[in-house]
């Protein structure tokens, strides 16, 4: 969601605060600004859209080694310049930007700021000029800035500059992410390290409720308290170049393209040199000491753990619950005695899935993360990782994190069914490679499946995906993809229920596609497809090979029955591209929407 960078140093400061603006662009966002400071004082700049207006609009003769920027995702306020960060205090004094949502803004506001003149709707506001009274108690920034700290509730990521201080940023968080980048003669700030990968690769961690002084030559990290903490920094392991369009037109299109890839990848991180599963021990014997295993995510990633549940009931024995990290965190049900926990997050940073982590943590249960993001809040706050290795995901709709998942999953099924001494007739990392040369074959095949897009999509209003047992789970995660770059509305329904309510959406023209991949239940979609084709819809039937028949629109490349979600969710991708493409829509950052959801 809301993006931040931060400079101080001896360069320029507005380059480094653009650019590092545009590579955050893919968060999702709705305004944006900066905030400069030299000897003439603030330089401010806000507009309402995209960064190449703020980047029209910044004064290019104005120049200053120290400032910070922000990305806006709307939510106390509509989008708008006055509600777009950076906010500053009545006095002009104090700048700030922030992330997240301050849950007592309005006791805030009642109790210590009923004589301010507040500009803005937001709840960042409330910051900046509690901020500025509490300074007038102190005279001191950083013991009113600490102080201001201790008396918010919620989450927040915060980078302030004093107008009377060039020499540093003032930097705060708390269940939001955040991070410093360190320099020779610079440091940075940044909500996402991808903003800053041009600068530096060494990055230092800070946790929730510190506050870091940074200055161009050093970073000092302490405690509310005002305890120095001393820690040291990591390398991020992230390729600045992944970070590129390259030669493709967007973003998603990169990254569909990129699965074949990743899915080798995978192969190679998760054995050794003898062709055998590598698993980090700890993690084995968590899965097998666990009695039900309750998977947490959201979006695509808890269509991810719905494939994920059938493959470590039907492989490693062992039951499974799939749970909305949103719903879960207020409505926990009945738990078994031994739970293992796993949290799938792209990003390691969504925010409802890190809520059920801290309750789940207090209660004393172990958890595992599986994320996109090693050093990620999920990752370091759980018990263990595994890793996706599918590179930066900057397009908003995901495409490789949800296969890459979806083939951890399986990896994690299969070690798990080893360990326990179930013998399985298939060869895993062999069915694997078998899928990644399945996935070449079917983003070579563009030109087909943009012409299915063009026939189904062009026009409609609606769309419907049906599919049983495995092939239903894709058809969630094919709607979603649909609805959320298109604007189509789309939803995804199991075959059988369409005699329970949902037909009578069906109208003459109305796109149905179905997914025929599962042959205990072929005959069973192909039927529920005749019973809307005769009520006028407009059916395309997507199969495996195998199990097609002659008026099939697309036949999906042979692969292992259990590991069809990895390859049919492929055509879905494409075609929810190609209809948001030939619709005018913005495919990487479609309308309302962020990439890492990191506020409730």
């Amino acid at each position: 969601m809301c993006g931040i960078v931060g400079y101080i140093g001896q360069n320029d400061t507005k380059e480094v605060l653009l650019n590092g603006l545009e590579k955050l662009e893919y968060r999702g966002y709705d305004s944006a600004g900066i905030a400069i400071l030299n000897d003439e004082g603030v330089n401010l700049t806000k507009v309402k859209g995209r960064i190449a207006a703020l980047r029209e609009s910044v004064d290019s003769s104005v120049y200053a080694t120290m400032g910070i920027g922000h990305t806006r995702w709307a939510t106390h306020g509509v989008p708008s310049i006055i509600n777009a960060h950076p906010h500053q205090s009545v006095t002009g004094r104090f700048t700030l930007v922030h992330n997240g949502v301050i849950e007592n803004y309005n006791d805030l506001k009642k109790e210590y700021l009923r004589d301010v003149n507040l500009v803005s709707d937001t709840d960042t506001e409330i910051i900046i000029q509690l901020i500025d009274q509490l300074y007038q108690k102190h005279q001191d920034t950083l013991e009113a800035f600490r102080e201001t700290m201790s008396l918010l509730k919620g989450s927040y990521a915060i980078a302030m500059i004093d107008a009377e201080d060039h020499e540093t940023l003032y930097v705060s968080k708390n269940k939001s992410p955040l991070l410093v980048g360190l320099g020779d003669g610079f440091n940075l700030v940044a909500s996402d390290a991808m903003a800053t990968l041009k600068e530096t690769d060494q990055y230092l961690e800070i946790f929730d409720k510190e506050i870091v002084l940074v200055n161009r030559n050093f970073v000092e990290v302490q405690t509310l308290e005002g305890t120095v903490v001393e820690r040291k920094p990591y390398t991020a392991e992230i390729d600045a170049s992944d970070t590129e369009k390259g030669t493709y037109p967007h973003f998603m299109l990169k990254e569909i393209d990129e699965q074949p890839i990743v899915m080798r990848k995978i192969i190679n991180e998760y054995q050794n040199e003898n062709n055998e599963l590598k698993l980090d021990t700890d993690i084995r014997s968590a899965m097998k000491a666990a009695d039900r295993i309750y998977i947490i995510a959201a979006g695509t990633s808890y269509h991810a753990g719905l494939v994920g549940k059938e493959f470590l009931e039907k492989l490693a024995k062992i039951p499974v619950e799939v749970h909305v990290a949103s719903e879960f965190s207020y409505n926990m049900p009945l738990l078994s005695e031994n739970p293992l926990f796993v949290f799938i997050s792209q990003s390691g940073e969504t925010a409802d899935s890190r809520s059920v982590l801290v309750k789940i943590k207090e209660m004393g249960y172990p958890a595992l993360t599986i994320t996109n993001v090693p050093g990620s809040t999920l990752s370091r706050e759980a018990d263990y990782t595994l890793n996706l290795y599918a590179g930066p995901e900057i397009a908003v709709a995901s495409t490789k994190a949800y296969t890459a998942q979806i083939a951890v999953l399986a990896i994690l099924a299969v070690d798990t069914a080893n360990a326990k001494g179930i013998e399985l007739d298939f060869d895993p990392m062999q069915e694997l490679a078998i899928v990644a040369n399945a996935m070449e074959v079917l983003t070579d095949q563009k030109e087909e499946l943009e012409q299915l897009a063009r026939d189904y999509f062009s026009t409609t209003r609606n769309a419907f995906f049906i599919g049983r047992s495995g092939d239903y789970n894709v058809s969630l995660e094919a709607a979603l993809k649909l609805k959320e770059i298109s604007y189509i509305q789309a939803e995804g329904f199991a075959g059988g229920e369409l005699k329970h309510g949902t037909i009578a959406l069906i109208e003459e023209g109305t796109p149905v596609i179905a997914l025929a991949t599962q042959k205990n239940v072929n005959y069973s979609i192909r039927g529920n497809v005749q019973e809307v084709v005769a009520r006028g819809a407009k059916a395309m039937v997507i199969s495996l090979k195998g199990l097609e028949e002659d008026d099939d629109a697309f036949v999906l490349p042979h692969v292992h029955e259990l590991l069809t979600p990895l390859v049919s969710v492929i055509p879905m991708q494409l075609l929810a591209y190609y209809a948001a493409l030939h619709r005018g829509c913005d495919v990487d950052k479609p309308r309302n929407l962020a990439k890492s959801v990191t506020v409730e």
